[in-house]
């Protein structure tokens, strides 16, 4: 079943900050052994993704990184430079192992995001748009913002989510806006019991 796991369901429960913060924390030192239980591909396909848009060798952001494998697939695929931010500490300490980032920060994605406009030539985001966790205002306004034009969004979002939780309503404002362009929106394996749409976007 897809929600077999405690965590995952904690995770797609909390009501606060506090509450999602600590969640991650207690899972972090697990977190691996649980996705690789959970079939967890995602991440792999998310790096493929920013690797065939020709951005794997530019500066790259993890939005919500959590322990790293989606910075660590990224790696596997060539990539130089890549920063994590999330909002667990103990997520951040677990990353930090696998030597896959230059800079990893604590940050709360539900707020605007404290880089520079044009930081980066793609951002990431797998797992992190979700059932209690972030939703589409401000973090995909964000994310354009801070990526490089031509540059690319690569974010997962559930398919039970896309319409119901306004995240194709603020992709289709941002595209009306002229900040971004749709490439795709595929549904693709995400991990065992669970399929998301591969959501990628072009920086304009």
């Amino acid at each position: 079943m897809a929600l077999d796991n405690a965590y995952i369901r904690r995770s797609y429960a909390t009501s606060s900050l506090d509450e999602m913060r600590s969640t991650y924390d207690e899972w972090a030192e697990q977190y691996d052994t649980h996705m690789v239980e959970e079939q967890y591909v995602a991440p792999r396909l998310c790096a493929a993704a920013t690797a065939q848009h020709g951005q794997i060798s530019g500066n790259i952001l993890d939005a919500g990184c959590g322990s790293g494998i989606v910075g660590f697939e990224l790696k596997k695929l060539g990539a130089k430079v890549v920063d994590g931010i999330d909002l667990s500490e103990g997520m951040l300490k677990v990353a930090a192992r696998n030597g896959a980032y230059r800079n990893l920060d604590l940050a709360d994605l539900s707020e605007d995001i404290n880089k520079p406009d044009n930081s980066y030539e793609a951002v990431v985001c797998v797992g992190t748009l979700t059932n209690g966790h972030v939703g589409p205002v401000p973090s995909l306004r964000e994310f354009a913002r801070i990526t490089k034009p031509n540059g690319i969004i690569v974010a997962t979002i559930l398919p039970q989510l896309w319409e119901a939780k306004g995240f194709e309503a603020e992709v289709d404002r941002l595209i009306k806006q002229g900040q971004v362009e749709l490439v795709s929106k595929d549904v693709n394996p995400y991990r065992r019991g669970q399929d998301a749409r591969i959501v990628i976007l072009k920086a304009l």
